[in-house]
């Protein structure tokens, strides 16, 4: 466990999978939570009612809106972009507007919150970016795009790291590998070819993901900036 109480934690895309198990550690470990959501409103509501935290709707491809969120945060100890798409399929026919909007929200997001977070930031606060280990590896076809996006906020976490390093702030990116969500349960269609890239054979949990965010946004992390923390099993060894 640890301890956030005093500090304010902004979790952009926290209504489900991985975004929800951070909202819930943050403020289990005694953080002050805001977290967004694009369209999943129940889930939303009822994941404030069990936390505490307050949810707010934000749409991430949308960066005056985005830009406005943070801003309005006020200062934040913590931002954690976990907001993200996934499209796949053939370059040749994939639609151009489904991979746009993937870059929008996976590349451009992450970098505007990222800024307009640091603007208040106090010194020593913390940025963590949700990646994934495609950013280092993509093993399979129709992925191209999305290994574009999560490799693109590698250099950008690194960028981001000198940029802000004098006033102690940290910008680190976790990389998951298949973790069990709805988007990609245990024991959805393409689960046995996943894990069969793996050394342990199961799906992460996306606790396992909450636990890395907070280490990385404690006392002991301090000295860690832009770093890639992959946590996928062995999906890339």
């Amino acid at each position: 466990m640890t301890d956030f109480h005093g500090k304010k934690v902004l979790v952009l895309g926290g209504s489900r999978g991985i975004g929800a198990a951070i909202v819930r550690r943050f403020a289990k470990d005694g953080a002050d939570v805001v977290f967004t959501y694009a369209g999943s409103k129940e889930a939303s509501e009822a994941l404030g009612k069990e936390t505490g935290a307050k949810p707010v709707q934000s749409d991430a491809a949308d960066r005056s809106a985005l830009i406005a969120t943070v801003s309005d945060a006020g200062p934040i100890d913590v931002l954690v972009v976990n907001a993200g798409t996934l499209a796949l399929g053939n370059p040749l026919e994939i639609d151009p507007d489904a991979i746009d909007r993937m870059i929008d929200v996976n590349v451009r997001a992450p970098y505007h919150a990222s800024v307009e977070a640091a603007r208040k930031m106090p010194e020593g606060g913390r940025i963590i970016i949700i990646g994934s280990v495609n950013g280092d590896r993509m093993p399979f076809a129709g992925g191209a795009a999305y290994a574009l996006t999560k490799s693109a906020v590698q250099g950008m976490a690194r960028g981001l790291a000198r940029d802000f390093g004098d006033r102690s702030i940290t910008v680190n990116v976790i990389q998951p590998g298949p973790t069990d969500t709805d988007m990609n349960p245990h024991d959805g269609p393409m689960s046995d070819y996943m894990r069969s890239f793996m050394a342990l054979k199961r799906h992460g949990k996306p606790e396992e993901i909450a636990g890395m965010a907070a280490y990385l946004a404690g006392p002991e992390a301090g000295f860690i900036t832009g770093a890639m923390h992959t946590i996928d099993g062995g999906f890339g060894a």
